[in-house]
C-alpha cells in the first residue's frame, strides 16, 4: 500500500510537469489551397448576461477617391502612467509598447513588442486581410497621423488613401490598459474585412521555455479555448460569436474584445523563428515557433477593445466583456488559467495575496507563513494516516494466514473469491479500510498541485525577492532550496513509522524517492520549492513529536519486531 501511495505520488508530479490542461477541442488544419474566413466556428454563446448588452459601435469611415498620404516616415508617442506606445505612420503600426511598472530580466521597463519576431512577421495593429498583396500595402504605406487629446485621454488616427483603397485607423487611450481601436478599409468603395492584428508573440519571450508557454486562447461562451502552440496552425480562421480572444504567455497578453460579437473572426498565427539558445552566446541558435492572432469583425469595420498588459487578477476584473453568460463573471479573469484544480488554486491565491498586502509585504514570507497554516490544518490527516496504517499492521498476520490458506488455488479458481470475502470480513470486523493510510495523505496532493498551478500563474511573484532569491518565480540559481527539498525528505521518510512495508523495501525507498523528487523540483520555481521544502520541514517536527507519543512508540515496536524476524 505505502509503495503504491508512493508511485502515485511520484507519477502524478512527472504528469504534472509533462503534460498541460486537456484541451476539449483544437483547432483544425488550415485549408491546403487558399485562404478563406469561413474554417472553423466558435462555440455558441450559452443564455447571454442582460446586464451586459452588445452594441455594435458605429466606426468613420473614410473619404473614397481622395488621395492621401504621407510624403515621410514618422513616429507618434502615446503615454501615460501604465504605459508608453511609439507609433510609426508607415503601416500606422506600432514599433514600441512599453509597460512602466514592469522590468524585464535586465531591470529595464518590459517591452511587450517582440522586435526579432515582429521584424519578421509584423508588429503590432498592423491589419490582416486575405489578399496578401493588399495585406502588404496596407501595413507598408505612410499614412497621414492626426493626434488629439488631453493627457488622460489620447486619440490617434491613421489615413491613407488611393485610387482604389481607403483606410482608417483610429485608436482611443485612457489611463488603463485598454485601448479602443476603430478600423475601416475600402477597396473600390467597398468596405472589406481587415483584421487588426497582435501579430508575432509578446517581449517577455526570450527563452524556448517562454514560447513554448504561450497559447492562443478565445471565449465563446461558458468555456475558455486555449490552445498551445503546437495545435496552432497559421492562417487558420475562428468564426465567432466570441466575446475575447488573444495571445498569451505565462505572465502578458494581448487580447481583443471585439463590439460585434456575432460576426467576430480570429485568425491565428504560427511562424518559426531562431532565437540564441543562450542570450550571452548569440551565435548558437534553437528554433522556436512565435504565435499571433488577428481579431475584428467579417462584416466590413471594426470596432473592438485591445487589452495589452499583465495576468493580474485584480486588473483583469476591472476590464468589462460583453456577451458572456449569466454564470460566468463578465470579465476578463477567465484569461489566468489556475487548471484542474482551481477552485483550489484560486483561493489559495486570494488568500496569499491578502497574506502579503496585511501582514508581511514580501512575497516569500508571504509563503512561508501560508505554508504554516496549510499544514498544521492538515495535520489531522497525518495522524488519521498513522491511526490507520497501525491498525492494517495488526491485522496483518490474520490476513496473511487467510492468504495462505488459499495459496494453493489458482488466480482463476472460483474458490479465490471466497480469500477476497474472507479479507474483506476481517478487515469490516476490525474497522480497518484498505485505503485509510493512503486516503489522507492522498487528500494533501491537490493542494501541492494546486499550488504548483497557483505560482506558475500568479505574475506577483515575477521578479519577487525573498533573502537570496531575486526571483520567485525561477528556480532557486543557488539550488538551496532543492536541495533542502531533498534532505527534508530524507529526514521525514527516516523518521515516518512505515508499518506495512519490508524493511529492505523501506530503506531503498528512503532514499529513491528523495532524490526522484529532489531532481523534479530542481528546475521548479523557488516560491513552489519554498512551499515543498517548509512543507516538510513541519512535517519533521510533527513526526518527531508523534514518535513520541503511545502512538508513535507503538509503531515504531512493531516496525523493529518485524525487522528482527525478519533478520531470523
Amino acid at each position: 500500500m505505502e509503495r503504491r501511495l508512493i508511485l502515485v505520488f511520484v507519477l502524478t508530479f512527472l504528469v504534472i510537469l509533462a503534460f498541460q490542461p486537456i484541451l476539449k477541442k483544437y483547432l483544425p488544419q488550415p485549408p491546403a489551397s487558399k485562404e478563406t474566413p469561413s474554417e472553423t466556428k466558435a462555440p455558441a454563446p450559452a443564455q447571454q448576461a442582460s446586464a451586459a448588452p452588445v452594441e455594435v459601435p458605429k466606426v468613420p469611415v473614410p473619404t473614397p477617391g481622395a488621395t492621401k498620404q504621407a510624403s515621410s516616415v514618422s513616429e507618434t508617442v502615446i503615454e501615460n502612467d501604465v504605459y508608453r506606445i511609439t507609433f510609426t505612420n508607415q503601416g500606422g503600426l506600432v514599433k514600441s509598447w512599453i509597460l512602466k511598472k514592469y522590468d524585464d530580466d535586465a531591470g529595464k521597463p518590459l517591452e511587450v513588442v517582440n522586435a526579432t519576431a515582429s521584424q519578421a512577421y509584423g508588429f503590432p495593429l498592423s491589419l490582416w486581410t486575405w489578399d496578401q498583396a493588399q495585406r502588404n500595402k496596407l501595413n507598408s504605406s505612410l499614412y497621414v497621423v492626426t493626434k488629439s487629446g488631453d493627457g488622460k485621454t489620447n486619440e490617434i488616427t491613421f489615413e491613407y488613401a488611393d485610387q482604389e483603397l481607403a483606410v482608417r485607423k483610429t485608436l482611443h487611450f485612457d489611463e488603463s490598459y485598454v485601448v479602443r481601436v476603430e478600423v475601416t478599409v475600402l477597396d473600390k468603395g467597398n468596405v472589406i474585412a481587415a483584421l487588426p492584428m497582435w501579430p508575432a508573440g509578446l517581449g517577455d519571450e526570450n527563452t524556448a521555455a517562454a514560447y513554448a508557454a504561450s497559447k492562443v486562447e478565445y471565449q465563446g461562451g461558458g468555456d475558455v479555448e486555449r490552445v498551445a502552440y503546437k495545435k496552432v496552425s497559421s492562417g487558420n480562421t475562428v468564426r465567432g460569436p466570441f466575446s475575447w480572444a488573444g495571445v498569451s504567455d505565462q505572465y502578458f497578453a494581448a487580447v481583443f474584445l471585439p463590439g460585434d460579437i456575432q460576426n467576430a473572426a480570429l485568425v491565428t498565427l504560427r511562424n518559426p523563428l531562431d532565437i540564441p539558445k543562450d542570450w550571452r552566446n548569440p551565435k548558437e541558435t534553437v528554433k522556436v515557433d512565435v504565435l499571433g492572432v488577428g481579431v475584428g469583425s467579417l462584416k466590413g469595420a471594426t470596432a473592438e477593445r485591445l487589452y495589452v498588459g499583465p495576468k493580474i487578477l485584480k486588473i483583469l476584473e476591472t476590464v468589462p466583456v460583453a456577451g458572456l453568460p449569466a454564470n460566468v463573471d463578465p470579465n476578463l479573469r477567465q484569461l489566468i488559467d489556475f487548471g484542474w484544480f482551481g477552485i483550489i488554486s484560486r483561493p489559495l491565491f486570494v488568500w496569499l495575496r491578502w497574506t502579503y498586502e496585511h501582514m508581511v509585504p514580501n512575497w516569500g514570507w508571504a509563503i512561508a507563513i501560508q505554508t504554516l497554516i496549510i499544514n498544521l490544518a492538515l495535520l489531522p490527516l497525518r495522524i488519521s494516516s498513522m491511526k490507520s496504517a497501525l491498525k492494517m499492521q495488526k491485522v496483518q498476520p490474520l490476513m496473511n494466514s487467510i492468504k495462505e490458506k488459499y495459496k494453493k488455488y489458482s488466480m482463476r479458481d472460483p474458490r479465490r473469491q471466497e480469500m477476497n470475502t474472507e479479507i474483506a470480513a476481517l478487515m469490516k470486523k476490525e474497522g480497518v479500510s484498505p485505503i485509510g493510510g493512503c486516503l489522507p495523505m492522498l487528500i494533501q496532493m491537490p493542494f501541492l498541485i494546486a499550488y504548483y498551478r497557483m505560482l506558475g500563474s500568479a505574475i506577483d511573484l515575477r521578479h519577487a525577492h525573498w533573502l537570496w532569491i531575486k526571483d520567485l518565480s525561477s528556480p532557486d540559481p543557488l539550488y538551496i532550496l532543492p536541495i533542502a527539498v531533498i534532505v527534508t525528505m530524507l529526514f521525514t521518510q527516516r523518521m515516518t513509522p512505515q508499518a506495512g512495508m519490508d524493511p529492505s523495501q523501506q530503506k531503498m525507498m528512503n532514499l529513491m524517492m528523495p532524490l526522484m523528487l529532489g531532481v523534479i523540483s530542481w528546475n521548479l520555481a523557488s516560491g513552489l520549492c519554498l512551499y515543498w521544502a517548509e512543507g516538510q520541514l513541519i512535517a519533521i517536527v510533527q513526526q518527531f513529536i508523534m514518535n513520541r507519543t503511545n502512538l508513535g512508540r507503538e509503531m515504531r515496536e512493531m516496525m523493529e519486531k518485524r525487522a528482527r524476524k525478519k533478520d531470523k
